[in-house]
């Protein structure tokens, strides 16, 4: 199904907004905007919209592939996406029977599962400290709460983020170290919070493992079916059907390529803010957007299978995502390395196995296998073959049934887009400082200090992930500034 979509603009009208890219945040704040009965106007480098949410045929035919996003727990459970309601604009999610693999060097695995009191059952002598641990998480309004700036206000979302501030601010490996004893607890535990893409010694780094293992609890890690790009088709359908027009091919070098109009949005990397903005903003704010740091980059692999992987763990074929990376002290010692410029001998590798749950993703009997690694910011090196021996050491034989292959290194990821430099994924560097105030530390930071600026994307709160919620809080500001209502009736 291809999107209706505006190559070159006919109509020489201007837009009440213009937003800048075309991710889920840009995708998002057009929704919200266009709706509230603003003329809106998105404007994408790229041919196809999406950003980091899209899915293409990389490797054989009949086989579909997520470019880079691919499971999204955190999307299921967004209340902007609900609010939308992008199941009626197409989209299914797909679920598993177990979110989350984690094989172990003994033959064993860690499984997280939908049910708080089966994954503690499973974890031996750690099960009932993991219950305690993630116990006054599990509730779904709490996690949601997340998904706001901490300073901004939520019903009785204050004194729940305090309490799980006293664990989030530690580290991954304090944490893991000082509530389980046994290493199948603390390795489910080290491979959640992997997604910080930091090293798992620094503070704060405990708050991926906290949140992730309890959306999991709470909802489930899902996909899409048919690929990430159906998130992208069912947001650009509910954009359109507001009256909001998407332009792809149309990059944008500097504001004198953006029609005039009352608000301009960013779905973009500070620096591209900086550089496109360039004397539109104070140099003072454009310096520290150009100092924003960026984190690790990763390099992706893509496979076309003759069947599924075979996992010497059984269980392992039935979770959507399988964390490939052994004991806890390995993982620990893969994310330091990367986090540190070296590019780990034994890298921690993010499976997913979409295909098992979603047959549309490869010919009947056939499977697609996605994979990725953390490397340092702009490396060069292949992890082709350091990924696959990590593969083949927990499922032998699979080398065997693989069919083809596409690689993506960090160079390749930020020429797909520009806004993930060096191959951050992730909307910039997870350190407790950049996390909590990104881009900087302002009361509101999807405003710049010019009143017609505003910035959406990933690297604003809450940070990276499919979830839109960058955009939703950037598309509230503007509807602020416009003095127009930021309800929906």
């Amino acid at each position: 199904m291809s999107f209706r979509i505006v190559a070159a603009l006919t109509d020489p009208s201007s837009p009440d907004v213009v937003i800048v890219g075309a991710g889920p945040n840009g995708l998002t704040a057009g929704v919200l905007l266009a709706r509230a009965g603003l003329s809106v106007r998105i404007m994408e480098a790229a041919a196809t919209p999406g950003g980091g949410c899209r899915s293409a045929a990389l490797t054989l035919p009949g086989f579909v592939h997520d470019t880079c996003a691919a499971v999204h727990p955190m999307g299921v459970l967004s209340p902007v996406f609900r609010e939308i309601g992008l199941e009626r604009h197409g989209l299914e999610w797909v679920t598993s029977p177990r979110p989350l693999a984690h094989p172990l060097p003994d033959g064993g695995a860690a499984m997280l599962e939908h049910s708080l009191s089966r994954t503690a059952a499973q974890l031996g002598v750690d099960g009932a400290a993991w219950e305690r641990l993630l116990r006054p998480f599990v509730e779904r309004e709490f996690v949601e709460s997340l998904l706001r700036p901490l300073w901004f206000p939520g019903r009785g979302s204050l004194v729940r983020k305090a309490r799980f501030g006293l664990l989030a601010l530690r580290s991954c490996a304090s944490v893991a170290r000082s509530h389980f004893r046994g290493d199948a607890a603390r390795a489910l535990f080290a491979g959640c919070a992997a997604h910080s893409v930091m090293d798992l010694e620094r503070a704060g780094t405990a708050s991926f493992g906290l949140v992730l293992a309890a959306v999991a609890h709470v909802i489930d890690w899902p996909c899409a079916r048919g690929g990430s790009q159906e998130i992208t088709r069912a947001l650009v359908r509910a954009f359109e059907s507001h009256g909001g027009v998407l332009q792809v091919d149309q990059p944008v070098a500097s504001l004198r390529d953006v029609p005039n109009s009352r608000a301009i949005l960013f779905d973009l990397s500070p620096r591209q803010v900086a550089e496109i903005a360039g004397d539109s903003l104070p140099a003072s704010y454009r310096d520290r957007l150009l100092r924003f740091r960026h984190g690790p980059g990763i390099f992706k692999v893509d496979w076309a299978l003759s069947g599924p992987i075979p996992w010497r763990n059984e269980e392992c074929r039935a979770a959507t995502t399988v964390h490939v990376g052994g004991s806890f002290e390995e993982v620990l010692r893969s994310e330091h390395a990367a986090a540190h410029g070296r590019a780990p001998e034994q890298p921690f590798v993010l499976v997913a196995q979409q295909s098992l749950i979603d047959p549309s993703r490869a010919p009947a009997g056939q499977h697609t296998g996605w994979a990725y690694c953390h490397v340092p910011n702009g490396c060069a090196e292949n992890m082709t073959a350091r990924i696959e021996a990590q593969l083949e050491r927990f499922a032998p034989g699979f080398r065997d049934c693989i069919l083809a292959r596409h690689t993506i290194d960090p160079a390749g990821l930020e020429a797909r887009n520009a806004a993930m430099r060096g191959g951050d994924m992730a909307g910039g560097q997870n350190d407790l400082r950049q996390f909590l105030f990104r881009p900087m530390a302002r009361l509101n930071p999807y405003a710049t200090p010019n009143p017609r600026l505003f910035i959406c994307s990933s690297s604003t709160p809450p940070g990276g992930g499919v979830h839109g919620m960058c955009g939703y809080h950037a598309a509230r500001t503007v509807l602020r500034k416009l003095g127009l209502p930021t309800h929906h009736t």
